[in-house]
């Protein structure tokens, strides 16, 4: 990647760092809050999609460094930055559900937007990180909406 490739680059993985982080937070919470008769299989659920959640959250920031930048960090950032809204308190199970299944997908949608930026610019390790993200958070909507009924 030249250097005058690299800010776009950067600019989309901070977004994709702000989003993995923020719904890492929040699926984290509703793992932590999921109730009713499917408890054991959304707890599990949930516990998988955080934790990969924050792989992929470092992996990313990693990814940032490599290009030379500092990774963002703090939670003011990653509000202002990530699609993923968490900043009211989770309400009923189903509701948690669908909240998370709506963010997987706007997730999903910025990382293909942020692959197309990342080949555009002949960075195409960004691009392929970016691509394996897109269908880690259609599997987790399609998961997570499977559970809903």
């Amino acid at each position: 990647v030249e250097p005058r490739d690299r800010k776009a680059v950067v600019e989309a993985l901070i977004k994709a760092v702000a989003d993995s982080y923020t719904l890492y937070a929040k699926t984290l919470g509703v793992h932590w809050n999921v109730q009713g008769p499917n408890f054991f299989g959304l707890h599990k659920l949930t516990d998988a999609q955080y934790k990969e959640l924050h792989e992929a959250a470092d992996a990313l920031a990693e990814r940032i460094r490599a290009l030379g930048q500092l990774a963002p960090s703090g939670f003011d950032t990653f509000k202002k930055l990530s699609v993923v809204k968490n900043d009211e308190p989770h309400g009923d199970t189903d509701a948690m559900i669908a909240e998370l299944v709506a963010d997987n997908e706007a997730v999903a949608k910025r990382m293909s937007e942020f692959a197309e930026l990342a080949d555009d610019h002949g960075d195409f390790f960004t691009h392929d990180m970016l691509v394996a993200r897109i269908g880690v958070h259609e599997e987790n909507a399609w998961m997570l909406r499977s559970s809903l009924g």
